[in-house]
Parts: structure tokens; sequence; C-alpha cells
């Protein structure tokens, strides 16, 4: 009669033991619906100054949990199982092979094979366990309220880049394509005035601090100052065009939604087809202009690689800033210091310092393995850069040596924005969404698109508006508009 092996037996008590187990669990989760419901009929008894749906998204959270932790330990009591069972057949074997040299060094080798390739199961396991625990905590944490104000609809080309003036009335300014710049009205949406002044795209639009004047560049290889007068039309009632929805839409559009923005342009808006004042000094492409604080000097960026700073009253060049080796894509100024930070395709930033009029000082900065698209002071002593290489980084004015913050994103990162009062990054991505970011690397919201919401090509631009109550921030992109939303972050994530 055969008599079977203390190996054999080992393996079938080992399996027998899984089974038991296995249905333990089945009957664990059979239960689990009444507890859930038991235990949110205990959270409705007791008092709490938390909001229901609060109470109620805490207990789910700690369920998933407790059930990720559950099914960790079911893992390891199996492993310890499956361990023992080798260790027994590893010690049968040794014996049967009455201590050979030659036995015992396979046994040696045999033992560490299968406890490396336990180890390596026990880590896998951990680690895609606590990745499940994490994101949990990151989907929950990560809501806030983003509610789609209005769309500003009227260029016939892509709209490369949008900003709101500093003075009053508070009116939005977009920069195109189709060789056109405009001013809108942020209540209602309706063109107020026009600038025909360009003969090529209008690739940035800034306005002067304190008075009512507007910077443009274009691929005319020329900026141009121009002055406005606008009124502000009636406020009408506002169209319910969107409800407040959480920012984590993963809704999508097809290229069929295209059409929908080939509205033809305001024929009534006014318009005006003169600058004050016109720069030609550059021998390419004028990709951007801001002005330096004060309002009396400003300065443009172009694809000559070159930046230059001019006066404002006499038009004349008073410094031409080289050194990138490549083209520049942005420009910005320091809103109280006499600072200009560049960026430009060779992969730098660079930051030109004009705070002591004898002595005008550079800094190099290779923080990113792709073009620079944009880079932007905060109001404290942070400068926030964006990249093609999917990357967001946020630096310390005095100490500019390692980023301080890094985002790290799926997409290209196109002009970004920080908001002055509440600290936050705007990301306008390649992929046509929209992300929000605070200072520290932690991701809050994602603007939502869904239900015919949100930009249906690349979004080029952002730009916060801290001086209306409404619209705080603003997008635009080449579906040839642009959209005003309104940003609501949780005061519990604003302290975070």
């Amino acid at each position: 009669m055969p008599v079977e092996s203390g190996s054999n037996v080992a393996a079938r008590q080992a399996k027998q033991k899984r089974k038991s187990h296995s249905l333990s669990i089945r009957r664990t989760n059979s239960t689990e619906q009444d507890r859930s419901g038991l235990q949110r009929d205990m959270l409705e008894g007791q008092d709490s100054k938390l909001p229901l749906s609060v109470r109620s998204n805490l207990l789910d959270l700690f369920s998933q949990i407790e059930r990720e932790f559950e099914n960790l330990y079911i893992e390891n009591l199996e492993l310890r199982r499956e361990i023992e069972t080798l260790n027994d057949r590893l010690a049968a074997e040794g014996q049967a092979l009455e201590g050979a040299d030659l036995a015992k060094g396979a046994l040696k080798t045999k033992a560490s094979h299968s406890t490396s390739q336990l180890s390596q199961k026990l880590k896998t396991t951990y680690k895609a366990s606590t990745s499940k625990i994490v994101s949990s905590f990151k989907a929950t944490t990560s809501r806030a309220v983003c509610q789609l104000l209005r769309e500003y609809v009227g260029h016939r080309d892509g709209i490369w880049d949008l900003s709101a003036t500093r003075t009053q009335p508070v009116v939005l300014g977009t920069a195109s394509a189709d060789h056109t710049a405009m001013l809108w009205s942020i209540e209602t949406g309706k063109c107020l005035l026009r600038y025909l002044g360009h003969q090529g795209s209008v690739n940035s639009i800034k306005f002067h601090p304190t008075e009512q004047m507007a910077l443009t560049a274009s691929g005319d290889q020329t900026a141009h100052i121009w002055r406005y007068m606008v009124q502000l039309p009636t406020p009408q009632p506002v169209a319910d065009v969107t409800q407040q929805t959480p920012c984590e839409d993963d809704g999508d559009f097809s290229d069929k939604d295209e059409a929908d923005g080939e509205a033809e342009g305001p024929n009534d808006c006014p318009t005006v087809r003169v600058a004050t004042t016109t720069l030609r000094s550059h021998q390419g492409v004028v990709i951007a202009g801001d002005w330096l604080v004060g309002g009396k000097q400003v300065v443009t960026a172009s694809w000559d690689r070159a930046a230059n700073l001019y006066d404002v009253e006499t038009s004349e060049l008073v410094h031409s800033l080289t050194g990138h080796d490549q083209e520049l894509t942005h420009c910005c100024t320091h809103p109280t210091q006499r600072l200009v930070v560049t960026s430009s395709r060779d992969t730098t930033f660079r930051l030109w310092d004009f705070r002591d009029p004898s002595i005008h000082s550079v800094n190099v900065f290779q923080g990113h393995t792709d073009t620079v698209t944009s880079a932007v002071f905060t109001v404290g002593d942070n400068v926030v850069s964006g990249s093609d290489d999917r990357t967001v980084k946020v630096w310390d004015l005095k100490n500019m040596r390692s980023p301080i913050a890094t985002i790290r994103t799926d997409s290209a990162v196109n002009r970004i924005s920080v908001s002055v009062n509440q600290k936050i990054i705007a990301l306008p991505h390649d992929n046509r969404q929209v992300r929000l970011f605070d200072m520290s690397g932690v991701r809050l919201a994602r603007l939502p698109r869904s239900n015919r919401q949100g930009h249906r090509r690349m979004v080029c631009c952002s730009a916060w508006c801290e001086d209306n109550a409404s619209c705080n921030l603003f997008t635009c992109g080449f579906d040839r508009q642009a959209i005003g939303w309104n940003i609501n972050i949780p005061a519990l994530l604003q302290e975070k």
C-alpha cells in the first residue's frame, strides 16, 4: 500500500487551511453591508458638530482603511503558513540527503531562493495596498467647489494669453492668434473694445498697474502700448450655465464639440487701431511682455533669444537682456521689486535684478529637463516655474539651489498663475485640463470638464483676478474661448 510522503501531507494540510480561511472571509464580506448600516445608524444618534455628509465620508474612508489592513493581515497569515510549509519540506529533504556537503549547499540555495521570493511578494503586496490607501485619502481631501460662471466667445482663432486689469473698472483682456486683443465685461461676457493695431498673432496682454493702458506683444516683432476707455454695461441676470461641481470631474469631450466655439467676432464692438507707443527693437517674434513695478518701464521677451527693457515715456531701449541659448517663452516682473524672470526653450529660466541702478545681476537656474514655458513671481519671495517636462517647481528667492516643492503632472504645463490671496497655483495643460495646487505641491482640485463645460483644446494660459467678487480665475485655450470660474477652496485645505 503506498505511503504518503511528509511533504505531500504538509501541502495538503496547508491547502485545507487556506480553503477554510477563504470561507471565513466570504462570511465576513456577507455581513459587511449590515455592519455598515449599523455604523451609520450609530453616527446619526451621536452628537457632533460635523455635518452628517462629512461624518459619512469619514466613516466610508475609515471602513476602506480597515478593509485594506484586514486584507493585508489575511495575506500575511497565508504567507506565514506557506513559509512554515516550505521550511518543513526543506527540513525533510535535508534529512533524506543525510547531511552530505553537496546537499547542504543545495538546501541553503533553495531556502534562500524561496525566502527571497516570499520577501518580494510581501513587499509588493504591502506597497500596492498602501498605495490604495494613500490614493483614497487624496481623492477625499482634494474636493473643492468650482463653478463655471461665464464664457467669453468672439475670437476667430486660438487665445494665447489673458489677464485682468489692476484698476477700476475691472475688465478681462485676451490676446489671440487672430491678430486682435479684446477687452471684456467680466460680469456680462460682452466685448467692450477690440485692438486691431498688430499685423501678426497677439501673444501676450498685460495691463498697467495704475492707468488704463495695455501692453501687447505680437508675432509681427513689435510690442504695442495703447490706451483704452471702456464703460461697463448694466449687469444682466446670470444664466444658469452650470451648477456647483466638485473639481474632480473626469468627463471628456470629442473633437465634434470644437465647432461650438466658432462664433463670429462681435461686429458692434468699439475698436482701437493705433498704438500710443510701438517698441521695435526685436528681430523675432515677441512672445511676452510685462510692466515693471511703477509702470514706467516694460520688459519684452522674444524668439531672438533676448529680453528688452524699455522706457515707456521715450520708448527707448534701456537694456538688452541676453544670455539664453534658445528662444524665450515668457517673462514676468515682481509685483513690488525691480526683478524680472525670463524663461526659455533652453530648459532654464533667469532672474534679472535691477534694484541697484549700478549693478544688473543675473542668475541662471537649471531645474527642468525641457522647455520652461513660464516662470512667475509670487507676492512673497517665491518663483514658480512650469515646463514641458510635465513638472512645476516652487523656488525660494533666498535659496535657489533646489526647489522647495515639485509638482509632477501627466501633461505639458503652459502659462501658470498664482493667486495672491489664496496662494494657489493654476496649471493649464496641453491635455485640456486645468489643475490647482497649493504652494507646498498638494493637489487641491481639477476644474470640471463634463456636461459641455471646460476647454475642448489645449489650455494656453490661466490668470487670477483678486478684485472681482464672482470670477476669480480665468483660463483660455486654442478652442477660441476664455472661461471665468469661481473657485472656492475649503478653509481646512487652505490652512494646510
